[in-house]
Protein backbone atom coordinates (compact mmCIF):
# COMPACT_ATOMS: atom_id res chain seq x y z
CA UNK A 1 0.00 0.00 0.00
CA UNK A 2 1.51 3.32 -1.09
CA UNK A 3 1.63 6.34 1.18
CA UNK A 4 -0.71 9.20 0.28
CA UNK A 5 0.94 12.23 -1.34
CA UNK A 6 -0.61 14.53 1.25
CA UNK A 7 -2.15 14.08 4.71
CA UNK A 8 -5.93 14.29 4.80
CA UNK A 9 -7.09 17.90 4.77
CA UNK A 10 -3.68 19.37 3.91
CA UNK A 11 -4.05 22.80 2.27
CA UNK A 12 -1.05 24.70 0.91
CA UNK A 13 -2.87 28.00 1.48
CA UNK A 14 -3.58 27.39 5.17
CA UNK A 15 -1.83 30.39 6.81
CA UNK A 16 -0.61 28.15 9.62
CA UNK A 17 1.44 26.17 7.10
CA UNK A 18 3.51 29.13 5.90
CA UNK A 19 3.69 30.50 9.42
CA UNK A 20 5.77 27.44 10.24
CA UNK A 21 7.61 26.65 6.99
CA UNK A 22 7.43 26.43 3.22
CA UNK A 23 6.04 22.93 2.60
CA UNK A 24 8.83 21.65 0.36
CA UNK A 25 8.41 17.93 1.22
CA UNK A 26 4.72 18.04 0.28
CA UNK A 27 5.53 19.92 -2.93
CA UNK A 28 8.12 17.28 -3.83
CA UNK A 29 5.67 14.41 -3.29
CA UNK A 30 3.08 16.08 -5.50
CA UNK A 31 5.56 16.83 -8.29
CA UNK A 32 6.39 13.13 -8.36
CA UNK A 33 2.96 11.57 -7.93
CA UNK A 34 0.23 14.08 -8.77
CA UNK A 35 1.65 17.37 -10.12
CA UNK A 36 -1.83 18.86 -10.64
CA UNK A 37 -3.80 17.98 -7.52
CA UNK A 38 -7.27 19.02 -6.34
CA UNK A 39 -7.13 20.59 -2.87
CA UNK A 40 -10.51 20.58 -1.16
CA UNK A 41 -11.60 23.56 0.94
CA UNK A 42 -14.69 24.42 2.90
CA UNK A 43 -16.71 26.89 0.78
CA UNK A 44 -16.03 30.45 1.83
CA UNK A 45 -12.87 29.80 3.83
CA UNK A 46 -10.70 31.52 1.20
CA UNK A 47 -13.28 34.15 0.35
CA UNK A 48 -14.62 32.14 -2.60
CA UNK A 49 -17.88 30.23 -2.79
CA UNK A 50 -16.40 27.03 -4.16
CA UNK A 51 -14.99 23.73 -2.94
CA UNK A 52 -11.26 24.28 -3.47
CA UNK A 53 -8.57 24.72 -6.10
CA UNK A 54 -6.09 22.82 -8.25
CA UNK A 55 -2.50 22.92 -6.96
CA UNK A 56 0.00 23.13 -9.83
CA UNK A 57 3.49 22.23 -8.63
CA UNK A 58 5.77 21.43 -11.60
CA UNK A 59 7.88 24.14 -13.24
CA UNK A 60 6.63 23.33 -16.75
CA UNK A 61 2.97 23.41 -15.70
CA UNK A 62 3.32 26.69 -13.78
CA UNK A 63 4.85 28.23 -16.92
CA UNK A 64 2.04 26.83 -19.07
CA UNK A 65 -0.70 28.31 -16.90
CA UNK A 66 1.15 31.63 -16.71
CA UNK A 67 1.58 31.94 -20.46
CA UNK A 68 -1.98 31.04 -21.48
CA UNK A 69 -4.19 33.85 -20.16
CA UNK A 70 -6.89 32.91 -22.64
CA UNK A 71 -7.33 29.66 -20.68
CA UNK A 72 -6.42 30.85 -17.19
CA UNK A 73 -7.76 34.23 -16.10
CA UNK A 74 -6.26 36.56 -13.51
CA UNK A 75 -9.39 38.69 -13.41
CA UNK A 76 -12.28 36.31 -12.73
CA UNK A 77 -11.27 35.63 -9.10
CA UNK A 78 -8.14 37.81 -8.93
CA UNK A 79 -4.60 36.46 -8.51
CA UNK A 80 -4.82 36.22 -4.71
CA UNK A 81 -5.37 32.59 -3.83
CA UNK A 82 -6.82 33.12 -0.37
CA UNK A 83 -8.47 36.12 1.24
CA UNK A 84 -9.76 36.57 4.75
CA UNK A 85 -12.84 34.40 5.27
CA UNK A 86 -14.98 37.44 6.10
CA UNK A 87 -14.28 39.34 2.87
CA UNK A 88 -17.27 40.16 0.69
CA UNK A 89 -17.41 39.38 -3.01
CA UNK A 90 -17.72 43.10 -3.79
CA UNK A 91 -14.38 43.73 -2.09
CA UNK A 92 -12.76 40.96 -4.10
CA UNK A 93 -14.16 42.32 -7.35
CA UNK A 94 -12.91 45.87 -6.75
CA UNK A 95 -9.37 44.49 -6.75
CA UNK A 96 -9.70 43.92 -10.48
CA UNK A 97 -8.63 47.55 -10.78
CA UNK A 98 -5.10 46.43 -9.82
CA UNK A 99 -3.00 45.44 -12.84
CA UNK A 100 -2.08 42.12 -11.22
CA UNK A 101 -5.76 41.16 -11.42
CA UNK A 102 -6.42 42.14 -15.03
CA UNK A 103 -6.55 40.11 -18.23
CA UNK A 104 -5.69 41.22 -21.76
CA UNK A 105 -6.59 43.48 -23.45
CA UNK A 106 -7.12 45.78 -20.43
CA UNK A 107 -3.98 44.46 -18.78
CA UNK A 108 -2.03 45.06 -21.98
CA UNK A 109 -3.19 48.69 -22.15
CA UNK A 110 -2.29 49.48 -18.55
CA UNK A 111 1.02 47.62 -18.63
CA UNK A 112 2.12 49.44 -21.78
CA UNK A 113 1.60 52.71 -19.92
CA UNK A 114 3.25 51.88 -16.60
CA UNK A 115 6.25 50.15 -18.13
CA UNK A 116 7.44 53.60 -19.21
CA UNK A 117 8.72 53.98 -15.67
CA UNK A 118 10.65 50.69 -15.76
CA UNK A 119 12.74 51.07 -18.90
CA UNK A 120 16.44 50.17 -18.59
CA UNK A 121 17.22 53.88 -18.82
CA UNK A 122 14.79 54.70 -16.01
CA UNK A 123 16.27 52.03 -13.74
CA UNK A 124 19.86 53.07 -14.54
CA UNK A 125 18.96 56.63 -13.61
CA UNK A 126 18.21 55.44 -10.06
CA UNK A 127 21.37 53.40 -9.55
CA UNK A 128 23.69 56.05 -8.11
CA UNK A 129 21.06 57.36 -5.70
CA UNK A 130 20.12 53.84 -4.55
CA UNK A 131 23.78 52.84 -4.12
CA UNK A 132 24.23 55.81 -1.81
CA UNK A 133 21.03 54.95 0.04
CA UNK A 134 22.16 51.31 0.50
CA UNK A 135 25.42 52.54 2.04
CA UNK A 136 23.58 54.90 4.37
CA UNK A 137 21.14 52.18 5.42
CA UNK A 138 23.93 49.83 6.50
CA UNK A 139 25.77 52.65 8.27
CA UNK A 140 22.60 53.61 10.13
CA UNK A 141 21.98 49.99 11.17
CA UNK A 142 25.47 49.85 12.65
CA UNK A 143 25.04 53.17 14.41
CA UNK A 144 21.67 52.18 15.87
CA UNK A 145 22.65 48.66 16.95
CA UNK A 146 22.40 47.78 20.63
CA UNK A 147 25.46 47.90 22.85
CA UNK A 148 26.16 44.23 22.11
CA UNK A 149 25.96 44.88 18.36
CA UNK A 150 22.58 43.23 17.86
CA UNK A 151 19.68 44.53 15.77
CA UNK A 152 16.67 43.35 13.80
CA UNK A 153 17.75 42.95 10.19
CA UNK A 154 14.18 43.26 8.87
CA UNK A 155 13.33 46.65 10.30
CA UNK A 156 16.82 48.16 10.23
CA UNK A 157 17.96 46.98 6.79
CA UNK A 158 15.60 44.92 4.65
CA UNK A 159 12.60 47.25 4.69
CA UNK A 160 14.50 50.41 3.90
CA UNK A 161 15.89 50.15 0.37
CA UNK A 162 12.66 48.89 -1.26
CA UNK A 163 10.72 51.71 0.39
CA UNK A 164 13.29 54.31 -0.57
CA UNK A 165 13.42 52.95 -4.12
CA UNK A 166 9.64 53.29 -4.50
CA UNK A 167 9.80 56.79 -3.08
CA UNK A 168 12.61 57.66 -5.50
CA UNK A 169 10.78 56.08 -8.43
CA UNK A 170 7.46 57.86 -8.08
CA UNK A 171 8.59 61.04 -6.40
CA UNK A 172 7.16 60.37 -2.94
CA UNK A 173 8.93 62.46 -0.29
CA UNK A 174 11.32 60.16 1.59
CA UNK A 175 9.69 61.26 4.84
CA UNK A 176 6.45 59.60 3.70
CA UNK A 177 8.01 56.18 3.12
CA UNK A 178 6.97 54.98 6.59
CA UNK A 179 3.35 55.61 5.59
CA UNK A 180 3.78 53.34 2.57
CA UNK A 181 5.39 50.70 4.81
CA UNK A 182 2.54 50.84 7.32
CA UNK A 183 -0.21 50.76 4.69
CA UNK A 184 1.34 47.88 2.73
CA UNK A 185 1.83 45.86 5.94
CA UNK A 186 -1.83 46.28 6.81
CA UNK A 187 -2.87 45.15 3.34
CA UNK A 188 -0.65 42.05 3.25
CA UNK A 189 -0.68 40.84 6.87
CA UNK A 190 -4.41 40.15 7.32
CA UNK A 191 -3.75 36.51 8.30
CA UNK A 192 -1.28 37.28 11.10
CA UNK A 193 -2.93 37.79 14.50
CA UNK A 194 0.11 39.68 15.82
CA UNK A 195 -0.87 42.60 13.61
CA UNK A 196 -4.57 42.34 14.52
CA UNK A 197 -5.50 43.46 11.03
CA UNK A 198 -9.22 43.22 10.30
CA UNK A 199 -10.74 43.31 6.84
CA UNK A 200 -11.84 46.88 7.56
CA UNK A 201 -8.33 48.00 8.56
CA UNK A 202 -6.85 46.43 5.42
CA UNK A 203 -9.47 48.11 3.23
CA UNK A 204 -8.82 51.45 4.93
CA UNK A 205 -5.08 51.07 4.30
CA UNK A 206 -5.76 50.39 0.61
CA UNK A 207 -7.92 53.50 0.37
CA UNK A 208 -5.22 55.54 2.14
CA UNK A 209 -2.72 54.50 -0.54
CA UNK A 210 -5.20 55.25 -3.34
CA UNK A 211 -6.05 58.63 -1.86
CA UNK A 212 -2.37 59.50 -1.36
CA UNK A 213 -1.53 58.46 -4.94
CA UNK A 214 -4.48 60.36 -6.43
CA UNK A 215 -3.39 63.52 -4.63
CA UNK A 216 0.13 62.98 -5.94
CA UNK A 217 -1.21 62.50 -9.46
CA UNK A 218 -3.32 65.66 -9.22
CA UNK A 219 -0.29 67.66 -8.09
CA UNK A 220 1.79 66.39 -11.01
CA UNK A 221 -0.94 67.18 -13.52
CA UNK A 222 -0.99 70.72 -12.23
CA UNK A 223 2.80 71.03 -11.98
CA UNK A 224 4.68 68.27 -13.88
CA UNK A 225 8.09 67.16 -12.63
CA UNK A 226 10.80 64.94 -14.06
CA UNK A 227 9.49 61.76 -12.48
CA UNK A 228 7.46 58.69 -13.36
CA UNK A 229 4.23 60.14 -11.98
CA UNK A 230 4.30 63.00 -14.45
CA UNK A 231 4.97 60.60 -17.33
CA UNK A 232 2.12 58.29 -16.32
CA UNK A 233 -0.68 60.74 -15.53
CA UNK A 234 -0.07 63.92 -17.53
CA UNK A 235 -2.24 64.31 -20.64
CA UNK A 236 -4.66 61.51 -19.75
CA UNK A 237 -6.36 61.81 -23.13
CA UNK A 238 -3.07 60.86 -24.80
CA UNK A 239 -3.12 57.34 -23.40
CA UNK A 240 -1.98 57.82 -19.81
CA UNK A 241 -3.46 56.59 -16.54
CA UNK A 242 -6.44 58.27 -14.97
CA UNK A 243 -6.25 59.10 -11.27
CA UNK A 244 -8.00 55.90 -10.13
CA UNK A 245 -5.72 53.72 -12.26
CA UNK A 246 -2.65 55.46 -10.90
CA UNK A 247 -3.88 54.95 -7.35
CA UNK A 248 -4.27 51.21 -7.88
CA UNK A 249 -0.86 51.09 -9.58
CA UNK A 250 0.71 52.52 -6.41
CA UNK A 251 -1.05 49.80 -4.38
CA UNK A 252 0.67 47.26 -6.62
CA UNK A 253 4.02 48.97 -6.09
CA UNK A 254 3.49 49.11 -2.33
CA UNK A 255 2.88 45.37 -2.04
CA UNK A 256 4.63 43.80 -5.04
CA UNK A 257 7.57 46.21 -5.00
CA UNK A 258 7.97 46.52 -1.26
CA UNK A 259 6.87 43.35 0.52
CA UNK A 260 8.46 40.99 -2.01
CA UNK A 261 11.88 42.67 -2.27
CA UNK A 262 12.05 43.17 1.48
CA UNK A 263 11.46 39.45 2.04
CA UNK A 264 13.93 38.46 -0.68
CA UNK A 265 16.62 40.54 1.04
CA UNK A 266 15.77 39.03 4.44
CA UNK A 267 15.74 35.44 3.17
CA UNK A 268 18.95 36.15 1.26
CA UNK A 269 20.73 37.32 4.40
CA UNK A 270 19.45 34.33 6.36
CA UNK A 271 20.65 32.02 3.57
CA UNK A 272 24.12 33.58 3.64
CA UNK A 273 24.40 33.34 7.42
CA UNK A 274 23.29 29.69 7.41
CA UNK A 275 25.59 28.93 4.45
CA UNK A 276 28.81 30.65 5.55
CA UNK A 277 30.76 29.29 2.61
CA UNK A 278 28.43 31.16 0.26
CA UNK A 279 28.82 34.35 2.32
CA UNK A 280 32.61 34.02 2.11
CA UNK A 281 32.36 33.44 -1.63
CA UNK A 282 30.14 36.47 -2.05
CA UNK A 283 32.42 38.76 -0.06
CA UNK A 284 35.39 37.55 -2.10
CA UNK A 285 33.98 37.44 -5.64
CA UNK A 286 30.55 39.19 -5.73
CA UNK A 287 29.09 36.91 -8.46
CA UNK A 288 26.68 38.69 -10.80
CA UNK A 289 24.36 35.66 -10.49
CA UNK A 290 23.75 36.27 -6.77
CA UNK A 291 20.48 38.24 -6.88
CA UNK A 292 18.75 35.68 -9.12
CA UNK A 293 19.66 32.84 -6.77
CA UNK A 294 18.45 34.81 -3.77
CA UNK A 295 15.08 35.31 -5.48
CA UNK A 296 14.86 31.62 -6.43
CA UNK A 297 15.77 30.58 -2.90
CA UNK A 298 13.41 33.05 -1.23
CA UNK A 299 10.50 32.95 -3.69
CA UNK A 300 8.70 35.68 -1.69
CA UNK A 301 5.36 34.99 -3.41
CA UNK A 302 4.67 31.31 -2.80
CA UNK A 303 1.64 31.23 -5.11
CA UNK A 304 -0.87 33.13 -7.15
CA UNK A 305 -4.03 31.80 -8.73
CA UNK A 306 -5.80 31.77 -12.06
CA UNK A 307 -9.35 30.73 -12.95
CA UNK A 308 -10.15 28.43 -15.86
CA UNK A 309 -12.11 30.20 -18.61
CA UNK A 310 -13.18 26.89 -20.19
CA UNK A 311 -12.91 23.15 -19.63
CA UNK A 312 -9.29 22.19 -20.20
CA UNK A 313 -6.68 19.58 -19.36
CA UNK A 314 -3.38 20.02 -17.55
CA UNK A 315 -1.41 16.81 -17.36
CA UNK A 316 -3.83 14.14 -16.17
CA UNK A 317 -6.14 16.66 -14.51
CA UNK A 318 -9.44 17.64 -16.09
CA UNK A 319 -10.06 21.23 -15.06
CA UNK A 320 -13.57 22.62 -15.40
CA UNK A 321 -14.54 26.13 -16.43
CA UNK A 322 -14.63 28.28 -13.31
CA UNK A 323 -12.19 26.14 -11.30
CA UNK A 324 -9.49 28.03 -9.43
CA UNK A 325 -5.91 26.99 -10.21
CA UNK A 326 -3.06 27.70 -7.77
CA UNK A 327 0.36 28.11 -9.38
CA UNK A 328 3.03 27.39 -6.75
CA UNK A 329 6.25 29.20 -7.59
CA UNK A 330 8.02 27.85 -4.49
CA UNK A 331 7.52 24.33 -5.75
CA UNK A 332 8.48 25.17 -9.34
CA UNK A 333 11.71 26.76 -8.12
CA UNK A 334 12.76 23.50 -6.49
CA UNK A 335 11.83 21.23 -9.40
CA UNK A 336 14.73 18.80 -9.96
CA UNK A 337 13.71 18.42 -13.61
CA UNK A 338 14.86 22.01 -14.10
CA UNK A 339 17.42 22.73 -11.36
CA UNK A 340 20.52 20.74 -10.48
CA UNK A 341 20.68 20.37 -6.67
CA UNK A 342 17.58 22.55 -6.21
CA UNK A 343 17.73 22.38 -2.40
CA UNK A 344 21.20 23.94 -2.30
CA UNK A 345 21.78 27.70 -2.05
CA UNK A 346 24.33 28.39 -4.80
CA UNK A 347 25.00 32.01 -5.77
CA UNK A 348 26.95 30.88 -8.86
CA UNK A 349 23.94 29.00 -10.27
CA UNK A 350 23.81 29.59 -14.03
CA UNK A 351 21.52 29.20 -15.86
CA UNK A 352 18.81 29.90 -13.32
CA UNK A 353 15.37 29.81 -14.98
CA UNK A 354 13.51 30.38 -11.72
CA UNK A 355 9.94 31.66 -11.59
CA UNK A 356 10.41 34.01 -8.65
CA UNK A 357 9.36 36.89 -10.87
CA UNK A 358 6.42 34.96 -12.30
CA UNK A 359 6.09 32.22 -14.85
CA UNK A 360 6.38 34.42 -17.91
CA UNK A 361 3.44 35.63 -19.94
CA UNK A 362 1.63 38.94 -19.49
CA UNK A 363 2.13 39.09 -15.71
CA UNK A 364 5.90 38.63 -15.65
CA UNK A 365 7.18 41.03 -12.98
CA UNK A 366 7.43 44.54 -14.38
CA UNK A 367 9.88 45.57 -11.67
CA UNK A 368 12.35 42.70 -12.04
CA UNK A 369 15.27 44.93 -13.05
CA UNK A 370 14.64 47.27 -10.13
CA UNK A 371 14.38 44.38 -7.65
CA UNK A 372 17.62 42.80 -8.89
CA UNK A 373 19.35 46.17 -8.65
CA UNK A 374 18.15 46.68 -5.07
CA UNK A 375 19.28 43.22 -4.01
CA UNK A 376 22.68 43.67 -5.63
CA UNK A 377 23.23 47.09 -4.05
CA UNK A 378 22.17 46.18 -0.52
CA UNK A 379 24.34 43.05 -0.38
CA UNK A 380 27.34 44.92 -1.79
CA UNK A 381 26.84 47.46 1.00
CA UNK A 382 26.39 44.74 3.65
CA UNK A 383 29.54 42.92 2.56
CA UNK A 384 31.49 46.16 2.92
CA UNK A 385 29.97 47.38 6.19
CA UNK A 386 29.17 44.11 8.01
CA UNK A 387 31.44 41.33 6.72
CA UNK A 388 31.30 39.54 10.08
CA UNK A 389 27.55 39.70 10.56
CA UNK A 390 26.18 36.66 12.37
CA UNK A 391 22.78 35.19 13.13
CA UNK A 392 21.55 35.37 16.73
CA UNK A 393 18.00 34.05 16.42
CA UNK A 394 15.66 32.08 14.19
CA UNK A 395 13.49 34.07 11.77
CA UNK A 396 10.03 34.96 12.99
CA UNK A 397 7.80 34.13 10.07
CA UNK A 398 4.69 35.91 8.84
CA UNK A 399 1.41 34.02 9.07
CA UNK A 400 0.16 34.26 5.50
CA UNK A 401 -1.67 32.23 2.87
CA UNK A 402 0.65 33.16 -0.01
CA UNK A 403 3.62 35.27 1.15
CA UNK A 404 6.91 33.74 2.29
CA UNK A 405 7.42 36.55 4.78
CA UNK A 406 9.72 37.20 7.73
CA UNK A 407 8.77 39.69 10.46
CA UNK A 408 12.01 39.62 12.44
CA UNK A 409 15.57 38.36 11.98
CA UNK A 410 17.93 39.08 14.86
CA UNK A 411 21.59 39.47 13.89
CA UNK A 412 24.73 40.89 15.45
CA UNK A 413 27.90 42.61 14.26
CA UNK A 414 29.84 41.81 17.42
Amino acid sequence: MSCPALPDGFDFTDPDVLHDRVPFPEFARLRQSEPVRWIAQRPGIAGFDDAGYWAVTRHADVKYVSTHPELFSSSLNTAVIRFNESISRDKIDVQRMIMLNMDPPEHTRVRQIVQRGFTPRAIRSLEDALRDRARRITEAALANAAADGSFDFVTQVAVELPLQAIAELIGVPQGDRTKIFDWSNKMAAYDDPEYAITEEVGAEAAMEIVSYAMNLAAARKECPAKDIVSRLVAAEDEGNLNSDEFGFFVILLAVAGNETTRNAITHGMHAFLTHPGQWDLYKRERPATTAEEIVRWATPVVSFQRTATQDTALGDARIKKGDRVGIFYSSANHDPEVFDRPDEFDITRDPNPHLGFGGGGPHFCLGKSLAVLEIDLIFHALAEAMPDLRLTGAPRRLRSAWLNGVKELQVSVS
